[in-house]
């Protein structure tokens, strides 16, 4: 039977791996540590608690810089990120912080421009309501607004009444 004190160094040690493999939020990392075995919650939370001690861990960290590496590698918009965020079990209080000060850094407006001009040039502009349609559904999961994707899909496209 392993001592307390080799299960602590043991389980840091894990914790310290999975780090250093990709950054995680905190809850991520305690579901992941609590799969292991000779270990429990008890020791799990002394681990956390040594590694935000240390700086290896910190959800608005975690959460500003995700959310910022995501918009810069492609633009997706704020409920799509929220989203993630929520998915990687980030609290929503955190969550939003950090999208408030991505959002303030690059504009949701700005980043739907960059999506639909890189749509374009793949595709061309939308020759009918099909098209537009299909646009229209991509920007949507992308997560960007409702009413943003309308009015932009809107002012892109000429009037399809006659085609049908």
């Amino acid at each position: 039977m392993l001592s307390v004190a080799e299960v602590l160094r043991k389980t840091f040690e894990r914790a310290v791996k999975l780090l250093a493999a990709k950054p995680r939020s905190v809850a991520e990392l305690r579901e992941r540590l609590l799969r292991g075995k000779n270990t429990n919650e008890e020791v799990v939370e002394t681990v956390i608690a040594r590694l935000r001690e240390y700086g290896y861990l910190n959800d608005e960290r975690f959460a500003f810089s995700y959310a910022s590496y995501k918009v810069k590698q492609k633009p997706v918009g704020r409920r799509r990120l929220e989203r993630d965020l929520k998915f990687k079990k980030i609290d929503s209080g955190v969550a939003n912080e950090a999208l408030e000060m991505v959002f303030n850094e690059t504009p949701e407006e700005e980043l739907i421009d960059q999506a639909i001009a890189k749509r374009l040039r793949i595709r061309g502009k939308p020759k009918n309501r099909l098209e537009a349609k299909s646009l229209f559904e991509h920007l949507l999961r992308q997560g960007f607004d409702f009413e943003l994707v309308s009015e932009k899909i809107r002012s892109l496209t000429t009037d399809y009444a006659d085609e049908d």
